[in-house]
């Protein structure tokens, strides 16, 4: 889960972290307020979930008031496009009015979660401001990772390390202390997955103070964290996510043309990788969980169905758990509440699957049935393609 930045800051003041006087506004009228708050010149700041706002428009410094209130008006209601929006972009409807800061110059530093190590990583470069993964490809000796084990936790020596590869001025030294015990504490405390500050600046006074943050959480800590829940945008998600989302299905909208409903996140994606194999392009990973119930299939199909750039769907159960002929009625009950307008490949195998299979025969449905994935697979392509297959439930 991802909040905005204006929130990120409001939880990095809660842990000591420095950073500029702000306010979020999502009408020009509160301009007046919120300059009151930070002074002149200030910077207006598009709050979405999204970076390279500033490439895209959506980062305007103001020395004037009559300068912010034109680059407030501009932003907001804007459909901000930028590298990682795509091409329709996101629309702009809060924008976080900051105090400028005058800095002697950036660094980049995150605490993220380091799958290959297993640990929380501090990752530091004295360069800020920049795309870091590129940065990574092309210079990494500029990068330096230090990881912290949760059963020793943060020490003096792993700040020491990071102050070091930043080259942090003595006077400045307390005050980076504090910035980076504050992200490890926000991680811990609130099951962050993701801490960034890009840029983090060194002030003309030698302080240090977060220009930019960056918050994500790790999903499957939020039903004990209903402070950080309370934090999210829904508008800033994908419609049929967020509807997933709350039927407990895991779901992640693509770009492709075969909509697939499987179970388990293994089998989903090998799916996805054989479909992509034979020239097709898998438009979700849809996971309806091992012991899935009929509701949460008929609502997964709902999902699928609802997405108008699917050609045809594939389903491809493996009853371990799960029985198939309640994925069947399933299947029976969505396509009977919205009408079957694409092509369906189902592929059910395992638990009760002769009685699944027997379900969805006898339902009339025209759908094309396979026992063999390779099978389903080709078969799901060449029907997303306009292609004819010769297979049908009988």
């Amino acid at each position: 889960m991802k909040v905005h930045e204006y929130q990120a800051k409001e939880l990095f003041r809660q842990a000591g972290i420095p950073v500029p006087a702000g306010r979020m506004i999502d009408a020009p009228e509160q301009l007046e307020a919120a300059i009151a708050q930070t002074g002149l010149p200030c910077v207006v700041k598009a709050q979405v979930h999204a970076g390279g706002r500033g490439k895209g428009g959506g980062i305007r410094l103001a020395d004037s008031l009559p300068a912010a209130r034109k680059a407030a008006r501009d932003i907001l209601g804007m459909q901000l496009v930028t590298p990682q929006t795509g091409p329709e972009g996101r629309h702009v409807g809060r924008v976080l009015i900051e105090a400028a800061a005058s800095l002697q110059r950036e660094c980049y530093l995150a605490l993220l979660v380091d799958r290959e190590q297993g640990l929380p990583v501090f990752v530091a470069c004295a360069q800020g401001g920049v795309e870091i993964e590129e940065l990574a490809v092309k210079h990494p000796e500029q990068i330096l990772k230090v990881p912290v084990h949760p059963a020793v936790g943060l020490s003096a020596y792993h700040i020491r390390r990071l102050a070091l590869h930043l080259d942090v001025k003595t006077e400045g030294g307390k005050d980076f202390a504090r910035v980076v015990r504050g992200m490890y504490a926000l991680m811990h405390g609130h099951d962050a997955s993701l801490v960034e500050i890009n840029p983090l600046v060194e002030t003309e006074n030698g302080k240090w103070l977060a220009l930019d943050a960056k918050l994500n959480f790790d999903d499957n800590g939020l039903g004990r964290r209903p402070e950080i829940v309370a934090l999210r945008d829904e508008d800033e998600e994908e419609p049929l996510e967020v509807r997933a989302s709350r039927h407990d299905l895991n779901y992640i909208r693509l770009d492709g043309s075969i909509g697939c409903m499987v179970n388990g996140a293994g089998l989903a994606m090998a799916t996805m990788d054989i479909i992509k194999l034979y020239g097709g392009e898998p438009a979700n990973f849809l996971d309806v969980g091992g012991g899935t119930s009929e509701e949460r299939v008929r609502e997964a199909f709902h999902i699928l169905l609802a997405d108008d750039r699917v050609r045809a769907v594939l389903v491809n159960i493996f009853g371990g758990i799960v029985r198939t002929d309640r994925v069947a009625r399933g299947i029976v009950a969505a396509v009977a509440d919205v009408g079957l307008k694409v092509p369906v490949v189902v592929r059910l195998v395992g638990t009760n699957e002769v009685e699944g299979r027997r379900i969805i025969s006898e339902s009339g449905l025209d759908v094309v049935a396979e026992t063999e994935l390779d099978a389903a697979v080709r078969a799901a392509v060449a029907l997303a393609k306009g292609g004819e297959n010769g297979h049908s439930v009988g």
